[in-house]
């Protein structure tokens, strides 16, 4: 049976459930008490918050997490002040904005 786990990634928590860097490891998965054998299907980077899926079932989560499935998603962005059309063109594009 699989398991689907629909999880809020709090801001500053990296989408994996271990870090090596050094001088010392930021926040993970592993600090939320999730079952073994789940893993994210798609990521949200550190500094991002919102709903992650995770999964035990491997073809799942590369259906999901791999672009060549082309899977669409929705993200919603907060930015501070008013972006120009230069900036939104590359998010317009799903891309990411320098």
């Amino acid at each position: 049976m699989t398991r689907l786990i629909l999880f809020n990634k709090p801001h500053g928590v990296l989408t994996q459930f271990t870090d090596r860097s050094s001088p010392s490891p930021r926040p993970t998965l592993s600090g939320f008490g999730l079952p073994q054998g789940v893993y994210p299907a798609g990521r949200l980077d550190r500094d991002s918050e919102g709903l992650l899926l995770l999964t035990d079932d491997g073809m799942l989560q590369a259906r999901i997490a791999d672009p060549r499935h082309k899977m669409e998603k929705t993200y919603l962005v907060q930015v501070e002040g008013a972006p120009d059309d230069e900036a939104l063109a590359p998010l317009r594009r799903g891309g990411r904005s320098q």
